[in-house]
């Protein structure tokens, strides 16, 4: 009878890796490191231990930690005609839109870009109901767990949510591409930017950065003189301030800078958010 050494060469990669857990790891802990035990005797792709770690991180993380901020999120108003929402959505490039009353924590639906295509057939003056676009808009607090999250979004077919303060407050929105960038990685969507950009201004004092800029180009672009002699890279910059390679939502000040982890995995960085500080 042949053993399972023997077979190895016809088994599936799941079946290879469930030899590889057949000692039944008694922690999550544990279970992670047999998975990467298992990449690193290739019986599992880097890909795939980046996908089951991350849906295993999905469980323990919060709306908060990943949504984009208030600040950076595009809204329109009920009472704004379509000769105001063009230009809005047309310099944004984005898809969906939160709408608010008078009252910016208000939300009362999303507007979907693709639903004023028709209006474009229509006279012009014709009537305008903003209402009648509406889709519906999920609220959830700041502490809602992305792994639910994610089955009530397909369960209602809904892609994004507004996430609220235990205020009562606007704190951001969340999208269901947050919540799968997480489990497999970048998706690029309206919020991202050119491939070949490393950094973009959100606003006044607030900036996405590419953890691959160099360091050259990032003391360029902030007329600064942050050392690059142990470092190449942002990224690099802030593994060696934080001394571990960090999870998102971490946080490191550099050279009068704020850094926070918006995106990376089990092997690097990839997204950060900057605001400057003025404190070297």
């Amino acid at each position: 009878m042949a053993t399972p050494m023997s077979e190895e060469g016809s088994h599936s990669w799941f079946e290879k890796l469930s030899l590889a857990l057949s000692g039944e790891p008694s922690s999550r802990g544990q279970l992670i490191e047999l998975l990467r035990s298992s990449e690193r005797r290739n019986l599992l792709d880097a890909e795939a231990l980046d996908i089951i770690e991350g849906a295993l991180l999905v469980s323990d993380m919060q709306a908060r930690e990943i949504m984009i901020p208030r600040t950076q999120v595009v809204f329109v108003q009920l009472e704004m005609s379509v000769d105001e929402i063009l230009p809005v959505v047309i310099e944004s490039g984005h898809s969906r839109f939160p709408v608010t009353t008078e009252n910016p924590d208000d939300v009362v639906g999303v507007l979907m870009a693709k639903d004023l295509l028709p209006l474009a057939m229509k006279e012009k003056g014709s009537r305008f109901k903003m209402r009648d676009l509406l889709r519906p808009c999920t609220a959830i607090p700041e502490s809602k767990r992305l792994n639910i999250l994610l089955e009530e979004f397909r369960t209602a077919r809904n892609h994004l949510a507004v996430v609220y303060d235990e205020y009562g407050g606007v704190s951001g929105i969340i999208t269901i591409e947050d919540v799968l960038e997480q489990i497999v990685g970048d998706i690029e969507d309206e919020y991202d930017f050119d491939e070949e950009d490393f950094i973009k201004q959100d606003s006044e004092n607030s900036y996405t950065v590419k953890a691959l800029m160099s360091i050259l180009d990032f003391n360029e672009y902030f007329q600064c003189e942050i050392s690059h002699e142990e470092f190449d890279t942002v990224g690099g910059m802030i593994i060696h301030n934080l001394g571990h390679l960090p999870e998102q939502g971490e946080q490191a000040k550099v050279g009068g800078f704020d850094f926070k982890v918006m995106s990376a995995d089990s092997r690097k960085i990839k997204l950060l958010q900057m605001t400057r500080s003025g404190k070297k």
